[in-house]
């Protein structure tokens, strides 16, 4: 009886995974230091980066391990809560920007990461609806 393996991913899955590593390892950082430094500055704004770090780190998790039908679910989940923090706090960091004492990851929609948190999730929801789990067939065991 042989176990079906989990097809490795590759092409724009692999690039979109790294991306999303790389805004994890960024967001992660300078939330580390907005917080250490000056959280008393800006609370708000340092907590919202602290929650973008973990949904990006979750995130790029789920895009990995994406071929079990758990993970693809929290993938879901985790780029679709992106998609709306970018648009809500894009959102009032343009018309109610004294909210936010100090940038965040997401305010004016990414614009300090050269707006890749804008487009990234509709990037990471194109390739989730290519790359449905359920599609795949079961491999019978020979």
């Amino acid at each position: 009886m042989t176990t079906p393996t989990r097809p490795r991913m590759t092409g724009i899955g692999r690039v979109l995974v790294i991306v999303y590593a790389i805004m994890a390892l960024a967001a992660t950082g300078r939330s580390f230091v907005q917080i250490v430094r000056e959280f008393d500055d800006a609370p708000l704004a340092y907590s919202l980066s602290a929650l973008a770090a973990v949904v990006y780190i979750v995130a790029t998790l789920a895009l990995v391990f994406a071929g079990s039908r758990g993970w693809y679910l929290v993938a879901w989940i985790a780029i679709t809560f992106e998609m709306l923090g970018v648009i809500v706090v894009g959102t009032l960091s343009l018309v109610w920007p004294e909210l936010f004492g100090h940038p965040t990851v997401w305010s004016w929609f990414g614009m300090g990461y050269v707006f890749i948190p804008l487009v990234l999730p509709f990037f990471g929801m194109w390739w989730l609806v290519a790359h449905n789990p359920a599609d795949r067939p079961v491999l019978a065991a020979a």
